[in-house]
């Protein structure tokens, strides 16, 4: 790839997002990195404070849905590569407004495939189009992993969105030559993340002694991976994927919902100074989620026998940092929680 290079990241503003755009900032001083992002309740430019000011950062506020913006932005600042991470991401949150994310995580999708496109149609050297998929898209598996052979089979309308924005992706591989990679990763967690998912949430309703909700008998289980390696990942993925392949991010870390917050209640309690058991007396078993995926579990060999990458971060270390940043960041989780989801996130979390 070039030395110089100019990259769209889509919702910058986000939990992952926010992570990459950091990531590349610092690490590629010769990239000029342009945030595009609509701000929507999950995006906060509070995420990247520490980064804002940077020469190499530019932020511009919109949607993937509009077709003037990006025809604008991608013939103004010559982009090179797009990483797309903007989509609607809560899974309760689709059950009930399954249009919104058609909308964006399908036509968006589209929407900026067709920009790219239009744009690079006459050489694709040099150029690629990454679009940052989840591990839901393949349903629920009772054994064994999945790999980037699994067949699709989204059970939410969530996933169903993300799997029809893989196929557009693979479409315009297939169809146009559009040069392009899509990853697909398992639960992430860290810094930054919106309170709705269920690490936040269980961490932030300890401290206010609040009802900890946990779906069914919480037996689903999760593989679990800290953000920042997700980051990196994805660096790894975008300078040394091939075009038109499908990579698998996961952090063969495998937690049933349950045994993850009595984790999670431990940790906080010692934090806070509390008697050991005063969080899990908290929990409070809640009627489970439709469609509700039982497991999810990633074979993550292809990527790290093609690029190198492997997760870094020991998960209980992750998670003492996790708990360590909430505890830290008070003001910062007051201020994305005083909105009209303030009432919603408290009772319900979303766990993927």
């Amino acid at each position: 790839m070039p030395q110089n290079k100019n990259i769209l990241i889509t919702g910058g503003a986000g939990f992952i997002g926010s992570h990459v755009v950091r990531l590349f900032i610092k690490k590629y001083p010769h990239y000029q990195v342009i945030n595009l992002d609509s701000l929507t309740y999950a995006g906060n430019l509070e995420n990247l404070r520490d980064v804002e000011k940077s020469s190499n950062y530019r932020f511009i506020k919109g949607s993937i849905l509009d077709v003037e913006l990006l025809k604008s932005i991608f013939s103004e600042n010559e982009i090179q590569g797009v990483i797309h991470l903007a989509a609607e991401s809560h899974v309760d949150r689709s059950i009930h407004n399954p249009d919104e994310f058609a909308m964006t995580n399908i036509i968006g999708t589209i929407r900026l495939l067709k920009a790219a496109q239009t744009e690079w149609h006459g050489s694709m050297e040099g150029k690629m189009f990454y679009h940052i998929s989840t591990d839901e898209v393949y349903g629920s598996i009772a054994d064994g992993y999945f790999t980037e052979q699994t067949s699709i089979d989204p059970r939410s309308p969530y996933s169903a969105s993300k799997a029809s924005s893989d196929h557009f992706v693979q479409s315009f591989y297939n169809s146009y030559g559009l040069a392009s990679m899509i990853s697909r990763c398992s639960n992430n967690y860290g810094p930054y993340q919106f309170p709705e998912k269920m690490i936040p949430l269980m961490i932030n309703n300890m401290v206010t002694n609040k009802s900890l909700p946990v779906y069914g008998k919480g037996e689903n289980i999760r593989d679990w991976l800290y953000v920042e390696d997700h980051a990196q990942a994805i660096d790894d993925i975008f300078h040394k994927g091939k075009s038109g392949e499908v990579y698998n991010i996961g952090g063969n870390n495998e937690w049933r919902n349950i045994d993850l917050i009595k984790m999670l209640c431990h940790i906080v309690d010692k934090k806070l100074g509390r008697e050991e058991g005063t969080s899990v007396k908290l929990i409070t078993y809640v009627t489970d989620r439709p469609g509700h995926d039982l497991r999810y579990a990633i074979d993550a060999s292809k990527v790290i026998s093609e690029t190198g990458w492997r997760p870094q971060t020991d998960f209980s270390l992750g998670l003492e940092k996790t708990v360590d940043w909430y505890l830290n960041n008070q003001e910062w989780l007051t201020h994305v929680t005083s909105g009209e989801y303030l009432n919603y996130y408290t009772k319900m979390y979303d766990n993927r």
